[in-house]
């Protein structure tokens, strides 16, 4: 069967639709997710083995063996959505409470699609170091953190502060996340257009906290730091930026001095010109990239348009201006490069072998397991990376990062990939089973004015 080709003005009000679903689904939902048990209750003396007095034997086993609250709690798979709500999607600093269904949509994601017990958490400061204090604080509850929408560059200091004093996993998504999925995108893209990850030129237009993430790991990937043009709202990042010197913006003087070798100057139309890929996570669009711009790139252009809710530039319009591969950040076009295909199973194989830390080197074993598994299925032009329909890709992801975290030593539990694999894809299948579940006997009512296939 042909595929119908849509208008723009077609596409314009598919892309509209999402926010008016939302706006009628969540007060109609008042929330999307919930606490139930998963310890059988046979009776009212249950209580008894589950609460006190029978909860007091497990609880001196912990106080002796304090590793052993891995196998008497759910710490082992319960992680925290924080934030301070100065950084949401693409909405900027809208505050904590209107943060929250963001978080609450990031813990659904952590279940359906990870089996992991997320909550968000929302913090009534903005102050790094309470952030960092309240973080080390709850702890004892958690198996991990996540970070999400934190501005930068306190952002910056949260995370490496906290990856040096916790004693559980923290990784901030907005920086490991999307570098992970991204870093997947690069290399399928550049292996589509045959073109080699060290010799590729990269154009990054914004400077916050993901794109400073990216470029630090898509070097570690291959690609050479000479080749990234980076900007920011003021310009090209270059060593004549004396904006930048001061220790506010460490982390963008330290992509000054290792990028930009021909020490361009200039906005984005500059940094673009010649370009084999832009990657874009800057202020919403659409026209904050115009396509004069993407026609001035390298013949086989690849352009990464990944800002929410709105990207930089309508893909149809990258590709009526000679873009061979467009990516962004929504599941309602093709190539969606969005965090939702990294943390669920990031985090999965992190906690699976009860990892100390994520590194990036953990990231990028699953940025090659996402590439490699969109691979195995065929690549084209509008199938970069797999979909979070592909639901193997989490359990693949697990035993990557699982491997990387044992290899690396900062694993506290060793198993193979397969073990590893068959853990993940057991707990998962689990959550989806459970939901499904929910769903057919009616105790998650359907959606109203939604087509359910």
């Amino acid at each position: 069967m042909e595929k119908k080709v849509l208008s723009k003005e077609e596409l314009l009000q598919k892309a509209k639709k999402p926010a008016e679903d939302a706006m009628r689904l969540h007060p109609y939902y008042r929330g999307k997710i919930e606490v139930i048990p998963k310890a059988h209750v046979w009776g009212m003396e249950s209580f008894g083995v589950w609460y006190t007095p029978g909860v007091a034997a497990p609880c001196k086993d912990i106080q002796a063996n304090p590793e052993k609250v891995f196998e008497h709690t759910n710490k082992w798979n319960t992680v925290a959505v924080i934030s301070d709500g100065t950084r949401v999607l693409g909405l900027g600093d809208i505050g904590a409470e209107a943060g929250l269904p963001v978080m609450e949509g990031k813990a659904l994601l952590f279940k359906y699609l990870g089996g992991v017990d997320a909550f968000p958490l929302m913090l009534d400061t903005k102050d790094p170091d309470e952030i960092i204090k309240t973080c080390l604080i709850l702890q004892p509850g958690l198996g991990g953190i996540n970070l999400e929408d934190i501005s930068q560059p306190k952002c910056f200091h949260v995370l490496d502060t906290l990856r040096e004093k916790a004693r559980i996993p923290v990784w901030h998504d907005d920086q490991q996340g999307t570098a992970a999925v991204t870093t997947a995108g690069l290399i399928n893209a550049l292996k589509m257009v045959n073109k080699k990850i060290d010799q590729a030129k990269i154009t990054m237009v914004g400077a916050g906290a993901s794109n400073i993430a990216i470029s630090r790991v898509i070097i570690k990937a291959g690609v050479n730091p000479k080749n990234i043009i980076m900007v920011d709202s003021k310009g090209i990042l270059n060593r004549d930026r004396d904006d930048l010197k001061t220790g506010k913006y460490k982390e963008k003087w330290h992509m000054c001095e290792i990028s930009n070798e021909k020490q361009k100057k200039g906005g984005i139309p500059e940094a673009m010109e010649g370009a084999d890929v832009v990657i874009a996570l800057s202020r919403p669009g659409p026209d904050t990239i115009e396509k004069e711009w993407i026609s001035r790139m390298a013949k086989d252009a690849v352009v990464f348009a990944c800002a929410n809710p709105i990207p930089e530039i309508w893909p149809w319009e990258a590709k009526e201006a000679g873009a061979r591969i467009v990516a962004t950040g929504r599941s309602d076009f093709p190539n969606q490069v969005n965090n939702s295909l990294g943390f669920p199973g990031i985090f999965r194989g992190t906690l699976d072998v009860m990892a100390k830390t994520i590194t990036d080197e953990m990231c990028i074993a699953a940025a090659k397991e996402l590439a490699k598994t969109a691979e195995d299925k065929g690549l084209h032009e509008e199938y970069l990376i797999p979909t979070m329909e592909d639901w193997e890709v989490f359990p693949r992801e697990a035993a990557a990062v699982g491997m990387m975290a044992i290899e690396q030593g900062v694993a506290r539990l060793k198993m193979n990939r397969e073990e590893l694999f068959q853990t993940a894809e057991k707990i998962i299948k689990k959550s989806r089973d459970e939901a499904q579940l929910m769903m057919d006997e009616g105790y998650i009512a359907p959606p109203p004015g939604i087509k359910l296939s």
